[in-house]
């Protein structure tokens, strides 16, 4: 049993709510913990969009994580598998998932939620028929580089770039599936 499960959190899939949830908690956290500006917070909603957008339950998912029942619990995570896309075409990767959004509530960080929600993904993306996940992310997010790096992905490229306000190292990490 997983620290966050003992901890009483529990992964769940969307339900009505939880985008603008998922949006508003990357715009407030990114912008308090790094300086990020609005630009982030435009980014992951145009990324949430897409994802119902293209949603396909098949190949895609997206869940939240949890703690308590009833009619408020209380979001403390979250994380989303997708179909890679070409960026300038838009054309599907074949065989290529792509995990997106991924986010621990600071109260919750420690417990193993990231890595809970990653493998989750994980283990979406095998049952899909996916051979490779592929993310991006920047230098600067160490926790989620010290999930990724833990579970197998590898550091494919990095470029500079100014984004949300800031310099930063964008980094492009895979996993493969069939060799995990």
């Amino acid at each position: 049993m997983s620290p966050a499960h003992a901890a009483g959190i529990d992964l769940r899939p969307l339900v009505p709510g939880d985008l603008g949830w998922v949006i508003s908690r990357h715009g407030a956290l990114y912008a308090q913990e790094y300086g990020w500006d609005l630009s982030f917070e435009a980014m992951v909603a145009h990324i949430a969009a897409q994802f119902v957008e293209r949603f396909d339950p098949a190949c895609e998912a997206g869940w939240i994580a949890v703690r308590g029942d009833g009619t408020t619990p209380e979001r403390l995570g979250c994380a989303f598998l997708v179909q890679a896309r070409d960026e300038a075409t838009g054309a599907a990767l074949d065989g290529v998932a792509q995990l997106r959004m991924l986010l621990v509530e600071p109260a919750a960080r420690g417990l193993g939620l990231g890595k809970q929600l990653v493998r989750c993904c994980e283990d979406f993306a095998r049952q899909a028929g996916y051979r490779r996940i592929r993310l991006w992310t920047n230098s600067l997010l160490s926790a989620a580089r010290g999930i990724y790096a833990a579970q197998g992905y590898r550091l494919i490229t990095s470029e500079t770039h100014h984004s949300f306000g800031h310099d930063q190292v964008g980094e492009i990490w895979e996993l493969d599936l069939d060799a995990h």
